[in-house]
């Protein structure tokens, strides 16, 4: 356990390498023409690992060590994490899309080609579809979710703690939230028509998810309930229900900045904050 002192001149180092490094990649992104250029993509996955690396930067900079990595898997209570966290993203998009698509906010647009093509009927492939996001896909999204989490929730937020900031976990969540920003306001993610507004509802729709993984990684020791809901929720999210709704309208409702995501999600998150079938009783 570090002191206040200490865990503050770490968290000075870690925040400092994750701005510089975070503006150079995410200005190349931005100055390449966003995320639909193949470069940019590409350079998104370095991106992702920035936070870890800042993490290791400043572990070996202070002389930290890495015993509180929080590798472990943390008993019954890391495991119903992982398991709440590995489900949060089918709980909370399939209220949002059922409702943008039965009121008709949002048409239900099939895709062409890709993940189950050959299944006819599109709800039928939607279905299908989601198992297997689940199982591979969200093996392989937690490739690239690592290097956040490792960063975000396993270095960051414990030292918040431990320096005695106020509302550690909304702080982090907010962080987290900034670090995305500049690609929505200039780099097409998570973006509607008004990507000012998108950043807005974007925040308010992973505040809540920054304070469940916070509060999973706290409440088990353990970093892989936040990797895991990192990565599922990526895959679930994005590459299937999102799929099915495509274009900037349909951004303005759900997706990561969608208005029914945000209301959705507070919704969720305040059912799971107290819940111990959840993982999130304290360890």
């Amino acid at each position: 356990m570090r002191t206040p002192d200490q865990a503050r001149r770490g968290l000075r180092i870690y925040l400092g390498v994750l701005v510089v490094l975070s503006a150079i990649l995410e200005g190349t992104i931005i100055h390449l023409g966003g995320l639909a250029n193949a470069t940019a993509g590409a350079l998104v996955l370095v991106l992702m690992y920035v936070p870890a690396f800042s993490s290791v930067v400043a572990r070996l900079v202070g002389r930290e060590g890495f015993d509180d990595v929080s590798f472990g898997w943390g008993g019954r209570t890391g495991t119903r994490a992982a398991l709440a966290a590995w489900l949060l993203p089918v709980v909370v998009a399939v209220p949002v899309y059922a409702i943008a698509w039965i009121s008709g906010l949002v048409p239900f647009t099939p895709p062409v080609g890709g993940t189950l093509a050959s299944i006819g009927n599109p709800v039928l492939r939607l279905i299908a579809m989601i198992p297997v996001a689940l199982t591979v896909g969200t093996v392989f999204s937690c490739l690239s979710a690592f290097g956040e989490e490792v960063g975000w929730r396993g270095y960051l937020v414990p030292r918040l703690v431990e320096a005695g900031v106020p509302r550690p976990f909304l702080t982090s969540a907010l962080i987290w939230c900034a670090w995305h920003v500049p690609l929505i306001l200039w780099a097409g993610y998570a973006t509607g028509p008004y990507p000012a507004v998108s950043a807005l509802l974007f925040i308010g729709s992973i505040v809540p998810v920054g304070l469940l993984f916070a509060k999973w990684r706290m409440a088990s020791g353990s970093v892989w309930p936040a990797v895991i809901a990192h990565g599922s929720w990526n895959v679930v999210i994005q590459s299937v229900f999102d799929r099915f709704a495509p274009g900037e309208h349909a951004a303005m409702w759900v997706g990561e900045s969608g208005v029914l995501t945000v209301a959705t999600v507070w919704i969720v998150c305040a059912l799971v904050w107290r819940r111990t079938w959840a993982g999130t009783e304290p360890s």
